[in-house]
């Protein structure tokens, strides 16, 4: 009976032993493996191009100066009708240009004390308002404003809001080509890396996709617009 009780517990700690020794490789290998999938690159990938505007926003401000109003309204009636004259003259159509109302000031109104060197007591700006797609005709018109001045248009300075603004409103159709080039461009760096560090590149582990950013290519070219996008992918290393 103590032989074959010797034995029996033999067995089970030859049991036991091998049992062990399979749980531990067994967790060894599924540690191996974590590790593994915790080698990981991120990287950047950036796409950028250069599109000319497809929209131009163009106000046209003139101002003018009287002591009766009636006359005052008069003039400005006069200088829109010129501007839009100018306008057609060019080939753009009614559609494209909005004759905005006037902003009036009374300098009497206003100087509450002294108004004797007050020389005119209303003065008041307006402004045409061109929206187009036709990016060079406003750009041939804005050459040959002076032809306003000559017929008695008092433009105005060079303000920030009298200066055309160029759109580039055609993004969804090159977004998904970006995107794509930005990927491949962020796969490429990240296929440099794994080299270097004589790893293997493996699948995506996480992707995020940065903003479009629209700016123009430089200040003397502002209807050339350059867009850009940075996207943010991150991958195992095998």
């Amino acid at each position: 009976m103590t032989t074959l009780s010797n034995r029996g517990a033999l067995i089970l700690g030859v049991c036991l032993l091998i049992g062990l020794l399979g749980l531990g490789w067994s967790l060894g290998n599924a540690l191996l493996r974590y590790r593994l999938l915790e080698r990981t690159v991120s990287v950047k990938g950036l796409s950028e191009q250069e599109h000319p505007a497809n929209i131009v926003i163009w106000p046209i401000r003139y101002s003018r100066a009287a002591n009766d109003l009636p006359e005052l309204y008069a003039a400005l009636k006069q200088d829109a009708d010129l501007v839009v004259a100018f306008l057609n003259e060019r080939a753009f159509v009614e559609s494209e240009y909005d004759i905005q109302p006037p902003e009036v000031v009374d300098k009497v109104a206003q100087n509450y004390g002294n108004t004797s060197g007050i020389v005119y007591r209303y003065a008041a700006t307006q402004s045409v308002s061109v929206y187009t797609s036709n990016i060079d005709a406003v750009r041939a018109a804005i050459k040959q404003m002076t032809v306003l001045g000559n017929k008695g248009v008092a433009l105005t300075g060079r303000e920030y809001d009298t200066k055309p603004q160029y759109l580039f409103t055609r993004l969804n159709e090159i977004k998904p080509a970006m995107i794509e080039e930005a990927t491949r461009n962020a796969r490429a760096a990240a296929s440099k890396f794994a080299e270097d560090a004589e790893s293997t590149l493996g699948s995506i582990r996480s992707a995020s996709q940065g903003q479009f950013s629209i700016s123009d290519r430089d200040q003397s070219t502002p209807h050339i617009k350059r867009v850009r996008v940075v996207s943010t992918v991150r991958y195992y290393l095998e």
